[in-house]
Formats: C-alpha cells, sequence, structure tokens
C-alpha cells in the first residue's frame, strides 16, 4: 500500500491513539508521543507539519512497527485503509 502524500502531524498523532500513542509534550512545531501499549514506554517524534514528507512519514512508521513487533506493510494497512 502506498503512503498517503497528505497527511499532517496531528491527523497522524490521532491515528496513533488506537496503538496506545498519547501526546506526553510539545516543543515547537514537534509533539512527542508516548506509549506503553507492550508494558514498556516507547516514545517517537512527529512535526506538526500539514503534511509529513514521505521519507519522514516511512520512518516513522518503521520506528512503530518495530515497537509493534508487526510489519511496516501491515501497519500502514491498519492506519490507511479506513480513510
Amino acid at each position: 500500500m502506498r503512503l498517503p502524500r497528505d497527511i499532517s502531524g496531528e491527523d497522524l498523532a490521532r491515528l496513533l491513539k488506537r496503538y496506545g500513542y498519547q501526546t506526553t509534550r510539545q516543543t515547537g512545531s514537534h509533539m512527542r508521543l508516548t506509549s506503553t501499549h507492550r508494558g514498556d514506554e516507547h516514545h517517537i517524534t512527529i512535526p506538526r507539519h500539514k503534511s509529513l514528507r514521505v521519507g519522514t512519514l516511512s520512518g516513522i512508521l518503521k520506528d512503530i512497527s518495530d515497537y509493534l513487533d508487526i510489519g511496516k506493510e501491515e501497519l500502514i494497512r491498519e492506519l490507511f485503509s479506513d480513510e
């Protein structure tokens, strides 16, 4: 599945709530999200841009898929197939 080209940082943060991510801090134009989905804490930083760059989005999703121990393609399908 192809990554969306027009997703904002805030939209991504909203979608990640289903995996237990909550905004824990915001500094300038970046949000820090934390999840304790698997018992240990996992932190990611998402820029609050109107459109995330494809490489940035891909890197964030790779980090999350590694933490959740699922494939990146599966994560992409779960997140963006409902849109």
